[in-house]
């Protein structure tokens, strides 16, 4: 057990750095996401000329506001779930029908892992450079000139996977201790609070 809590103890403290750091840039690209909207509004019904890269900016906002917040709302609990099974199973039961599910979570995340990695970083669609999001002040970078890669928004959804993958890892530990009968070793995760934030 004590080589359960061993690694638990490093990878929660990991996961709450990371997570916090992904949710000070994720509310950051929902501000920028909501500017960019009523930007938007405001050119298009105000003055009757609507900027045509906003819309793609603020699709570049959401994605990496989803691909750093979905780690942390999965972490606490927060995704919607249909529990009526395990709430009627004995706590035993329960507990290992839990550990069974994020196992086969942790199966797809590996496979979003490698399609994310393959498909639209590296590869395809990733390749493609965006049709109006440019860098400022004339910046060329990269083989797409002045104008952002498709991969700077693909890479949010791979990162996101990373960081699910890790919180997923950390679930599956504490599920392990809580069968193993040391659940009360266990520091609680409060909804909005991020874990080892003391």
């Amino acid at each position: 057990m004590s080589v359960l809590l061993g690694l638990l103890w490093p990878l929660e403290r990991f996961n709450t750095v990371l997570l916090a750091i992904g949710k000070a840039i994720a509310v950051t690209a929902l501000a920028i996401m909501v500017c960019l909207i009523l930007g938007q509004v405001f050119f298009r019904y105000i003055l009757n000329d609507a900027p045509n890269w906003t819309e793609e900016g603020a699709r570049f906002g959401m994605l990496w506001m989803t691909g750093l917040m979905a780690p942390l709302a999965y972490r606490m609990g927060g995704f919607v779930a249909i529990d009526m099974v395990e709430r009627a199973l004995p706590r035993m039961l329960s507990n290992l029908l839990g550990l069974l599910l994020m196992g086969i979570a942790m199966w797809v995340l590996f496979v979003a892992w490698e399609r994310g990695l393959n498909n639209h970083v590296d590869t395809l669609s990733g390749r493609g450079c965006s049709s109006s999001l440019r860098w400022p002040f004339g910046f060329e970078i990269g083989k797409c000139g002045n104008r952002f890669q498709n991969s700077y928004q693909y890479a949010s959804l791979w990162v996101g996977v990373n960081l699910l993958i890790l919180v997923n890892l950390e679930l599956m530990i504490r599920q392990i201790i809580k069968i193993a009968g040391h659940g009360d070793r266990l520091k609680p995760l409060n909804v909005g609070e991020v874990v080892g934030a003391d």
